[in-house]
């Protein structure tokens, strides 16, 4: 029969991975201290800290060239950022209106020169580009130890499915452990911090272990899983290709597998992505039905995720 440790000595031995099981012990190591210096630590941010979060976002975003023709923008795209930054971290707020509403009435000094609500829903959606950019830079995709999962999006109740048309042509029918789902599938990595590493959107009707490829790379030593990602066909092909190891747990009728003490720390810090995702979907609103249109779902998402990163980035320091 073969183990779980049996297989990691054997990939371990024909790879180039130099002693894996000091990485693990040493970001193990990393991981506590982390999560007992984030036991008495929250987000406090006052309101003159969204120039902060401006000056930030400008460094990352590329310079505007000015419109040779029709009217000249009222805000630029590192003012848009911010504001949908601000108000997803500080607020909680889930829609653009509600951004919108606040940005007029609590912010005049901060945009003077606010356009009309039509106009700035435009632009957010014209600076999701400039987003997406701005998340990559701050993805940490090159860490050795990479946790990753899956989580439901719905878009709308099942019973609702036949009268659906915002993302009719693009939403699935899924099924997870909580039942049936209608809408999207995130597929994340995370470092044992809760940092995004990577993340991969698909319909709801994906398996799991198809997304591996999208989300590691060959910086990646180990990737930990749930049982869903530890087929031996898709275990090889992430070997071959990008060097990486997947430790995940046994399949239900497979109880006999054995396992090392530092291979049991990892699969029980599964349990770190569980937490991104709860603090996503209950607290920053990921999951919306109020998007009109597939491009409204993608900002909606990338505004959340990318306030995610920056605040979660900021805890660290």
């Amino acid at each position: 029969m073969n183990t779980v440790s049996s297989l990691f000595n054997r990939e371990s031995k024909n790879s180039n991975i130099p002693n894996l099981q000091h990485i693990i012990q040493k970001e193990h190591s990393i991981m506590v201290r982390y999560q007992l210096n984030q036991k008495n630590t929250m987000l406090l941010l006052q309101s003159n800290h969204i120039t902060d979060l401006y000056c930030f976002v400008d460094d990352i975003v590329p310079k505007q060239e000015p419109k040779k023709t029709g009217r000249p923008l009222l805000v630029s795209d590192s003012e848009i950022i911010t504001m949908l930054v601000w108000s997803t971290i500080v607020l909680k707020q889930s829609t653009l209106k509600d951004i919108y509403n606040t940005i007029t009435i609590y912010h005049k000094n901060d945009f003077p020169k606010f356009p009309k609500y039509s106009s700035f829903a435009d632009h957010c959606h014209k600076v999701l580009p400039q987003e997406i950019r701005v998340l990559e830079k701050l993805l940490q995709g090159d860490f050795p130890l990479q946790i990753v999962d899956s989580t439901m999006l719905p878009v709308c109740k099942l019973h609702r499915v036949d009268s659906y048309k915002v993302a009719k042509n693009i939403a699935q029918i899924g099924k997870n452990w909580q039942g049936w789902h209608y809408g999207f599938k995130l597929h994340a990595s995370v470092t044992p911090n809760g940092f995004l590493s990577a993340l991969y959107f698909t319909g709801a009707n994906v398996y799991d272990a198809q997304a591996l490829p999208f989300l590691l790379n060959k910086n990646v030593k180990i990737a930990v899983g749930d049982t869903l990602y530890g087929a031996s066909v898709m275990r090889k092909i992430i070997k071959n290709g990008y060097g990486t190891i997947i430790i995940s747990p046994p399949f239900p009728k497979q109880n006999k597998k054995v396992s090392t003490p530092w291979q049991n720390v990892l699969l029980d810090a599964r349990s770190k992505i569980e937490t991104v995702f709860d603090y996503l979907k209950n607290h920053l609103h990921l999951v919306s039905s109020f998007p009109r249109s597939p491009m409204g779902y993608l900002v909606h998402y990338a505004r959340v995720l990318l306030s995610y990163q920056i605040m979660a980035l900021t805890l660290s320091k």
